[in-house]
């Protein structure tokens, strides 16, 4: 560019003119690239984000926007993939592993949990079992209300448990053997 600027200065006719539009044009022509660069670059990164799985938003963040608490999975997962379009939803853990609230109860999570999230619910759960006696696998997780102090776990039968216990996440710890 430094060539072609130099060529066009150095014409007698109406040459401090044309060096002057020149060097117009070519501060046009960086700005458009400096602007088309950024975009590509933001987009290769959302591209890359997604097939790499990395969500742009936290998990607790993405449970406290469908009203659930941030709490319900624990903050050692190893990423999460969530499809808008049909509300699927895959946490991912290293091994399978477990939490103990501190209300008493506890909750074991596969290496894998799917689910459908939904405004104040994640149904259709597969690879979480809560303790009732004995564990049992939970299908639904459910808020009656944002205002509503309870949160549902249906496994077998309905059993309503503090929502508060569930505001923050916690650790997980390791299990040994089967989920």
């Amino acid at each position: 560019m430094e060539k072609a600027l130099t060529k066009v200065t150095s014409f007698k006719v109406g040459g401090s003119w044309i060096s002057k539009k020149a060097k117009e044009e070519l501060s046009n022509i960086t700005t458009d690239l400096t602007t088309f660069s950024s975009t590509v670059e933001e987009k290769a990164k959302w591209v890359f984000n997604k097939l790499k799985g990395k969500p742009l938003k936290s998990l607790p963040d993405l449970l406290k926007e469908y009203n659930l608490p941030p709490g319900l999975f624990p903050q050692n997962i190893i990423c999460y993939e969530f499809d808008e379009t049909k509300n699927k939803l895959t946490v991912f853990f290293s091994a399978p592993c477990e939490v103990t609230f501190k209300d008493g109860s506890a909750i074991r999570y596969a290496t894998r949990v799917k689910g459908i999230l939904l405004r104040g619910k994640l149904m259709g759960v597969e690879g979480m079992k809560t303790k009732v006696l004995v564990w049992v696998k939970v299908t639904t997780i459910s808020v009656e209300s944002s205002k509503s102090d309870k949160l549902w776990f249906t496994a077998g039968v309905k059993k309503s448990r503090s929502k508060n216990v569930y505001d923050t996440p916690h650790d997980a710890i390791k299990v040994v053997g089967e989920f």
